[in-house]
């Protein structure tokens, strides 16, 4: 789902896990599949260093040949994902939908879209993960529905309806005229005229998307039961889309205009009155409490584009009982290759989150992918491995794109008529819309790049695919995708960079970010080197401030090119260069 917290269109438009294995789960159809159970959580909960990939089911595999992809396709790929050592997958929306927002307009929440298989295929992928030691998260969409939910279709049915209050009505100011300023994240004004009623109703989103009243305790009675419904089913979890924005301003005042426009010609608003609003730490905490009921560590992963990290800080709760993970979107959307703007925002996820784990992201399926939003045009390939150490060497949850791994671009249409996305419609030539980082998987040279056999797919194969592609790949021992093999490995591997602290070294170097990864007891420490520049760089360390006394270093992984010497002195790094090495 998109927002427009951020006022950036680059980055939002105006806008856990599988049958819980190794912890066990004692609930629903996971306890008769034989899950183990244990009556008290783990003392380091699974997620707490893990590595989450978000599939978008439609462009991951097709599996029945109708150019869409599909659960079966996932489940015939989950091979791959296991070498990858992925620990969860996070869905995007699968249930019923008109599909106007390709699934984040839900019409039933409890079922399976035919498009992309049956229920009995969705509990076969939490069987088949499971046995590849895979978690499988939903995605929760809380804060709208689809206009075709029997929900929404009863509460639009009259006024004196049972449900009209599960919605929000109001009369206009006047004939033609919403009730206050505020706009929808796809553009123009976010209220709709219903004839029926003669009301408008809201909608942070889409027409077709309309918002809950997260005032009424119906609402979140409903809610909270459709997470038990999956919770039953063996998920390890929740991404919550959208989640900010659940409750509005109850006086429906008008938003403040902060100067300018965005790409559809609306003024900006400061959205004080339609997000972030206090109410929803309630809903968050008395969430997180149904969740803990369940065994197996279930996790609460929220889409929060926030504006600094004391927004962020608040959502892990006071007492550490909102989200576990609240999306981290101040790293990884910095946008520019800006090493003191990255040690500064990466310092913050460390130093002021009082200890809770930060999820950095870089890619997802609402901006253009990591390799267009941060390529030179020239260097781009060692880009895209420096964007890789920038996710998995810090101390952070980890939350990878499909295709991020193999340097998959963003291809957006070429014309209006081949837009896919609702938004690219409106927002067009201005802004295209998110087709273009929602492209299939490039797993192979073949046809359709061996996403599917239809003769047409439901997106374009970008032309890359012929060598940027899983299988050809593989066989390069140099490729991006054994680049991210080899950090992920090292992630996992490496005691201090699962659970040492990010400490920030050479602090005023304007090309190159250093930190070390570091434990408190007397365990190895592991410098950090990233070349942001496209000229050598040569580094001249100096530790003892940071407790390091000797000078050696041991290389643990690095990019090509790399010419160094074997302590800490003249070390130099080529253009867009990583090292990684523990300190003697």
């Amino acid at each position: 789902m998109i927002c427009n917290h951020r006022k950036k269109l680059t980055l939002r438009i105006a806008a856990v896990l599988g049958v819980i294995f190794l912890c066990g789960i004692s609930s629903g159809r996971a306890a008769q599949q034989g899950a183990p159970q244990h009556s008290r959580p783990a003392a380091t909960p699974w997620w707490q260093h893990a590595l989450i990939y978000e599939i978008y089911p439609r462009s991951f595999q097709d599996s029945n040949d109708d150019g869409v992809g599909d659960i079966n396709g996932i489940i015939q790929r989950l091979d791959y994902l296991q070498s990858l050592k992925v620990n969860a997958i996070w869905l995007t929306p699968i249930y019923p939908s008109p599909l106007v927002d390709f699934g984040y307009d839900i019409s039933n929440y409890e079922a399976i879209d035919p498009l992309y298989g049956s229920m009995a295929d969705f509990d076969h992928l939490i069987a088949a993960a499971r046995q590849h030691h895979i978690r499988v998260i939903m995605d929760m969409v809380m804060n709208h529905t689809s206009d075709q939910s029997p929900w929404f279709k009863e509460s639009r049915s009259s006024r004196s309806n049972p449900r009209r209050n599960w919605y929000i009505w109001r009369d206009g100011k006047g004939p033609g005229i919403p009730p206050n300023n505020w706009q929808s994240a796809f553009g123009h004004s976010a209220w709709t005229y219903d004839p029926t009623t003669k009301q408008w109703y809201y909608h942070k989103f889409y027409a077709a998307q309309p918002d809950l009243n997260w005032r009424n305790p119906e609402v979140q009675k409903a809610m909270f039961n459709v997470c038990r419904f999956w919770l039953d089913k063996g998920v390890a979890g929740f991404r919550l889309d959208a989640v900010p924005e659940l409750f509005e301003d109850p006086q429906f005042r008008d938003e403040k205009e902060i100067g300018g426009s965005n790409a559809f010609g609306d003024p900006n608003l400061d959205e004080s009155r339609t997000s972030n609003l206090p109410e929803v730490h309630g809903v968050m905490r008395a969430l997180r409490k149904l969740v803990d009921s369940y065994p197996g560590n279930r996790v609460l992963i929220g889409e929060t584009y926030l504006p600094n990290i004391q927004d962020q800080l608040r959502w892990y709760g006071t007492n550490r009982d909102e989200l576990q993970l609240p999306m981290d979107m101040q790293v990884g959307f910095i946008n520019r290759l800006d090493a003191n703007e990255f040690r500064e925002k990466m310092n913050q996820a460390e130093t002021q989150l009082d200890g809770n784990m930060p999820l950095f992201v870089f890619d997802n399926h609402d901006n253009p992918r990591s390799w267009n939003r941060y390529g030179d045009g020239v260097h781009d390939a060692q880009i895209a491995r420096v964007i890789a150490a920038l996710l998995l060497t810090p101390r952070a949850v980890a939350l990878m794109y499909y295709g991020q791994e193999i340097g998959m671009v963003t291809t957006p249409p070429k014309t209006k008529a081949e837009v896919q996305d609702p938004v690219g419609k409106v927002g067009w030539p201005k802004y295209k819309g998110r087709d273009g980082e929602r492209t299939p998987m490039q797993w192979d040279s073949e046809k359709n790049a061996g996403f599917s056999t239809a003769n047409k797919t439901w997106l374009p194969i970008p032309a890359s695919y012929k060598t940027v592609n899983v299988q050809t790949e593989s066989a390069a021992p140099d490729s991006l995708l054994n680049w991210y093999k080899r950090l992920i490995a090292l992630r996992a591997e490496n005691p201090v960079m699962r659970n040492g602290q990010t400490v920030m070294v050479d602090r005023t170097n304007p090309n190159v970010l250093s930190y070390l990864r570091t434990e408190p007891k007397d365990g190895p420490t592991v410098l950090v080197a990233i070349n942001f520049s496209a000229q050598t760089q040569t580094i001249d360390y100096h530790l003892r401030a940071h407790g390091i006394s000797g000078s050696g270093v041991t290389a643990l992984l690095e990019t090509a090119g790399m010419q160094r010497r074997t302590d800490l002195h003249h070390m130099t790094l080529p253009p867009f260069g990583v090292f990684i090495g523990t300190l003697q």
